[in-house]
């Protein structure tokens, strides 16, 4: 950071991006080097008519090859230099960087050279055998790195220039430039998602494109830029986390509001919510997922638990619509659910953008009709999770000018569609039965508004949905949900607090802190990988940063000019009353005392706790659906054990 200036115009890579491509390349170059060496060396004299024309491609390619490896070990050297943002001590990378493309074109006119002599035969100095066989390797083995030297100019290739968003004056330009950034944007999305167009593709496209637009046209990032910003702001919350616990003299920012305690966590709650009617409907929303969760939950043994419920395609049942001709995702729901045929109403795996799968169920032990929808698990769903303005949700019931995610609320109308007569028919048949709605990810938030839409149908419907996603509700929206909806929650799950607030602030505090380190980008990916697999060093704390004291307050010039041109975003909310759940890990305690300890805490959250990012190593993990099922489980045993 900040990106490469470089031909008169801006690439989406940066000057100390170098370092790892040099040291990757040096290698294979240096055996092509040796090879070629031992070639001439093991043929000998090259005598023939065109001997001059043989020895220019051996000699030229033996010297190019040597030059490359200098120029290599100067760019990794160079580029390894200087902080993160400052790129002064960088200045050297740039014409290293032409001194490279120059010689990419010799290299390219020798290895035409070589491919006219030893592939074509055109030249008059035949060689044969081992000789043969290494110099057509050389050539066309030598075609492959430049192929993806070819590509990765391409990618890294930035149409809008030199243009700096920063320096933009009025309003109008800014504009001009906002609209060809998602032009570029939505432009690579189709390119890159040609096969899943339908009619709907266009919308979402633009909606992706203009969110994109927004969160990065103020900013100078790149990608490696975000995954080395990511692992310092890793060690900044770590970091904050200590200097509060020492401030406060207690174990834990939280410790007073988690308890290990179940009858004060449900004390004032109705008696619908609970832990075990979450952890009942968490299978049915598990289930939704299909045949290929079960293939991704039990790798090679998922096969053989899908096999007794697989089907031909000459036999299929008149409820299942959008499965392919194996019923492969009914197997994995039946399997899953453990529901007999009889007992589905109906079950859609049709998926597309703004329309999720969902299936519909009689629960008779329970006097239950149980609406559950599936959450992303294919691209269409990556688009409607994408597509994240705000946009009107109305229902009746729900405050004036509520507010809802633009995608999910989409989804939910395609949904309520289908559903509508479902329920009237199933309603007609069960009329003393109540109606839940249930799911996980996408499935929750597309369960929640459906919950808003049917509740003034059905006035008792509960909803249970699990990892909403944050940036859902307008807040007010969000409060009125709280008596029909229960939201549950584990860790530092990414996807409860991910939202474009959240990303923008997410942004601007990236920036901030790739500000104040004072390490190189390449140290900062190497320390990033070893916290992959180690704690964080007490040391590595205070040590990366150019002051030890308040980071932000040491912020000066570019950090801080990003913050003031951000684009004002409405702030989304998680719908429900949240239960959110945590690992329990007292301290000051033997060994053999903490395993009697319950291993979870809980507390009920409020949707402003998960308006920032957090980043750690089991964000993504924390999301999974057997993520959330097994801190459920465990805490339902611990009750049963009289630990909690």
């Amino acid at each position: 950071m900040p990106a490469l200036r470089l031909l008169g115009r801006r690439w989406m890579f940066a000057s100390d991006d170098l370092v790892f491509p040099s040291i990757v390349e040096i290698p294979y170059r240096l055996a092509w080097f040796v090879l070629l060496a031992f070639v001439i060396r093991f043929s000998g004299d090259i005598s023939c008519d065109d001997a001059a024309y043989a020895r220019l491609f051996v000699g030229g390619t033996l010297a190019l090859q040597a030059v490359v490896i200098l120029v290599l070990i100067a760019t990794a050297q160079q580029s390894a230099r200087g902080s993160l943002t400052d790129e002064q001590p960088r200045k050297y990378v740039g014409p290293l960087l032409l001194c490279k493309l120059f010689l990419l074109l010799v290299e390219i006119g020798l290895l035409c050279m070589g491919g006219v002599w030893v592939i074509i035969g055109a030249v008059q100095c035949p060689v044969s055998g081992f000789a043969k066989t290494s110099l057509q390797s050389i050539v066309i083995l030598s075609w492959i790195p430049l192929a993806f030297i070819g590509l990765a100019i391409y990618f890294a290739y930035d149409p809008l220039g030199t243009v700096k968003y920063e320096d933009l004056q009025t309003p109008e330009e800014r504009e001009r430039y906002h609209k060809k950034f998602t032009e570029i944007w939505a432009s690579r999305l189709q390119w890159t998602f040609w096969y899943f167009k339908d009619n709907k593709m266009k919308e979402a496209v633009s909606e992706m494109a203009s969110l994109l637009s927004i969160l990065f046209r103020s900013s100078d990032l790149v990608l490696y830029d975000m995954i080395a910003g990511s692992i310092l702001l890793r060690v900044r919350q770590k970091r904050e986390t200590r200097q509060k616990r020492a401030a406060e003299a207690i174990e834990s920012t939280d410790e007073v509001d988690y308890t290990t305690d179940l009858r004060k966590i449900f004390a004032d709650t109705p008696p619908w919510m609970t832990i075990e009617e979450a952890h009942h409907y968490l299978k049915f929303a598990t289930a939704a997922y299909g045949g290929l969760y079960v293939l991704y939950r039990y790798y090679c043994a998922g096969f053989c638990f899908l096999l007794p419920y697989l089907r031909c395609c000459c036999w299929r049942p008149q409820h299942v619509k959008g499965d392919n001709c194996c019923m492969c995702n009914y197997a994995g729901l039946k399997y899953m659910s453990d529901i007999t045929d009889k007992d589905f109403l109906f079950v859609s795996f049709e998926n597309h953008i703004f329309e999720v799968p969902f299936y519909v169920i009689a629960e008779h032990e329970r006097k239950r009709i149980v609406v559950t929808v599936r959450g992303s698990i294919s691209i269409p769903d990556m688009f409607t999770d994408l597509a994240g303005p705000a946009q009107t949700f109305e229902a009746e019931g729900l405050p004036e000018g509520s507010l809802a995610h633009k995608g999910m609320a989409l989804g939910t109308e395609k949904t309520l569609e289908r559903l509508e007569p479902i329920l009237e028919t199933a309603f007609a048949e069960f009329s003393d039965y109540e109606l839940v709605i249930t799911g996980h990810s996408l499935g929750a938030a597309v369960s929640t508004l459906l919950g808003i839409k049917l509740r003034a149908k059905y006035p008792h419907l509960k909803v249970f949905a699990f990892s909403t996603p944050s940036g859902l509700l307008s807040r007010e929206a969000a409060r009125y949900t709280e008596s029909f909806v229960m939201t549950v929650g584990v860790g530092d799950d990414l996807v409860m607090r991910i939202s474009l607030k959240s990303a923008q602030m997410f942004r601007d505090r990236l920036i901030e802190t790739m500000h104040a380190t004072k390490l190189p980008k390449y140290r900062i990916l190497l320390k990033g990988l070893r916290y992959t697999f180690f704690s964080i060093p007490e040391s590595d704390l205070n040590s990366i940063w150019k002051s030890t004291d308040d980071i932000e307050a040491n912020l000066v010039g570019p950090a801080r000019l990003v913050r003031s041109i951000s684009y004002d975003i409405e702030r989304m909310y998680i719908a429900g009353r949240i239960l959110h759940i945590a690992p329990h890990k007292p301290a000051g305690i033997d060994r053999s005392a903490r395993k009697r300890e319950p291993k979870y805490k809980l507390r009920w959250a409020n949707a402003e706790d998960f308006a920032e990012l957090i980043v750690t190593p089991s964000m993504l993990l924390d999301h999974m659906p057997e993520n959330v099922h097994e801190p459920l489980t465990r805490i339902l045993e611990a009750r049963s054990n009289n630990m909690m």
